[in-house]
Order: C-alpha cells, then sequence, then structure tokens
C-alpha cells in the first residue's frame, strides 16, 4: 500500500513537471533563450536524479550549488520575462499564459488593411503616430503609465488619421487596438531602456511595451521623417514601406491580406477629434 501511494505521487510529480516544461518551451520563441532553458532544465532533472542517490552526498551538494547559481544568473538575465511572468500570475492573465488569446483579441484582415491605410497616408503627410495592436496580452490600464481616454469604437483609417491630427488634444498618446476597434487614445506608454540616444520617444514607447508584453506590437510613424517602423518582442524593424508594414502584420496577425478599399465599404468612420503621440529627438 506505501509503495502504491509513492508510485501515484512520484508519478503525479513527474507528469506536472512534464507539463509545466511544455507549456515554458511553449511560450519561448527566440533561439538562444530556448538552449538556456533547456541546459537549465536538464541541470535541474539531473539534480533530482542524483539527490534520491543516497550514496552520492558530495556530488548531490555541488550539483546543488551549480542549480543555485544558474538560478541566479538566469534571474538577471530574464529579469524583464520573469517581471512579466509575475505581472500575468498577478492579474491573474491565465489566457495569455496559456497562449491562447481572447476571441475579441484577435487581429483581422480589417484590421491589418485600416491600419496599413492609415500608417501610409500619416507617413506621406509626416505626422508622427504611435499604435498598440493587442493579439492577447490583455492589455489593462494598470499596464500603461497613463491609460488614455476610452473610445471602444469600430476601427477605420480615418479615424486614426482624426486622432493623430497634430491640433487636437490627444496626439500626445499612443492609441491602443483590439481585435477591430478602438479601445483607447492617448495612452502614455513606458519607456525602453535601450537605444536612448538613436531612438525618439515614440520608439522608445513602443520597444518599452512590447518588451514586457510579446503578444502586442506597435507601429510607429515618425513626426520628422515620416518613417514607418514595427516594434514586436522589444526589436524595432526600421525603416520600412506601408506595403511591407501590411506585409509584416498579416504574418504576426496571422491573418489574410484585404484590400483597404474593401473594407472601407463595410466599416462606418466615427469622426472623433483626437490626436497622436509627441515626438523628441526621432531620428
Amino acid at each position: 500500500m506505501t509503495w502504491g501511494v509513492f508510485d501515484a505521487r512520484l508519478l503525479l510529480d513527474i507528469l506536472l513537471a512534464f507539463g509545466l516544461g511544455v507549456l515554458l518551451f511553449s511560450r519561448v520563441n527566440e533561439p538562444r533563450t530556448l538552449w538556456l532553458l533547456r541546459g537549465y532544465l536538464l541541470l535541474v532533472s539531473s539534480a533530482w536524479f542524483i539527490q534520491r542517490l543516497e550514496t552520492l552526498p558530495l556530488t548531490s551538494k555541488l550539483v546543488d550549488a551549480l542549480v543555485l547559481a544558474c538560478s541566479l544568473s538566469l534571474a538577471i538575465l530574464w529579469q524583464g520575462e520573469l517581471r512579466r511572468l509575475m505581472e500575468l500570475l498577478g492579474t491573474g492573465r491565465l489566457a495569455v499564459l496559456l497562449g491562447n488569446p481572447q476571441k475579441e483579441l484577435r487581429a483581422t484582415a480589417s484590421t491589418v488593411a485600416q491600419l496599413t491605410e492609415a500608417a501610409g497616408r500619416l507617413s506621406q503627410s509626416r505626422r508622427g503616430a504611435l499604435v498598440v495592436v493587442d493579439m492577447g496580452s490583455d492589455l489593462r490600464p494598470e499596464d500603461f503609465l497613463y491609460p488614455g481616454i476610452p473610445l471602444d469604437a469600430q476601427l477605420s483609417s480615418e479615424l486614426l488619421l482624426n486622432l493623430f491630427a497634430s491640433d487636437t488634444p490627444l496626439h500626445d498618446g499612443a492609441v491602443l487596438i483590439k481585435g477591430n476597434r478602438i479601445i483607447a487614445a492617448g495612452v502614455i506608454l513606458p519607456l525602453s531602456r535601450q537605444g536612448i540616444s538613436r531612438y525618439g520617444t515614440r520608439h522608445l514607447a513602443a520597444l518599452g511595451i512590447t518588451e514586457r508584453f510579446d503578444r502586442c506590437i506597435c507601429v510607429v510613424v515618425s513626426e520628422e521623417t515620416g518613417t514607418l517602423s514595427l516594434a514586436s518582442q522589444g526589436k524595432l524593424e526600421r525603416p520600412i514601406t506601408s506595403s511591407r508594414l501590411g506585409d509584416l502584420l498579416t504574418e504576426l496577425t496571422g491573418g489574410s491580406v484585404a484590400s483597404p478599399t474593401s473594407t472601407k465599404s463595410s466599416i462606418s468612420a466615427s469622426k472623433q477629434p483626437s490626436s497622436a503621440p509627441s515626438e523628441t529627438n526621432s531620428p
């Protein structure tokens, strides 16, 4: 009876550890991070097996010390990822952890078409803009320095152009998009610490939010040069054309391409006065 209970606990322990490992591997995309995670889990597994051998106490102590040293090193290397994990656990966003975005967070071909058209027109007129597209991070007001003004309006290129007009009161913030709706405007994002001397405020804000949340992307239009950029997972691709932007958005959102003209007929544009984020030292 004792052995039966022991075997059941051991089996449950192994299954839970295996499930946690699968979850971790499914959430890691960057190759180097994946290699580090594999090595660390292999080391932890080795330590677990050695601890079960009571005849190797010295080896067990050495492996435990090595696991502790590696844990501290990874905590320093992955401080951003660990902070994001604690934020998601603290706010109960389990769907984000499991990589299963809610239906209303899934961008459509219409989203890509409207955003691409608006970004192209903003770039031509050199009007600065910053658009955050939530694709599953379930961004909430507490994730921003300032949550902005709630809109909850149907996404359209015309409304985006109005929101980023330089003479309107919301031009000093970002626009937040979820699915095919504009959730808020005038949002103030946390800034990244990387590339402070190279990028302007908008680009640093785009890097900052995508560093903290890997299931969101940012479209940036430089006010000084009209250059288009796309930030994803703390990396910035620039300069890009509007057609390249459409391709990247389609690839990242997993949607299909829809022409802006055909999308316009199915979407009614609500005329709301608004604005766009200001940009300093923008390259």
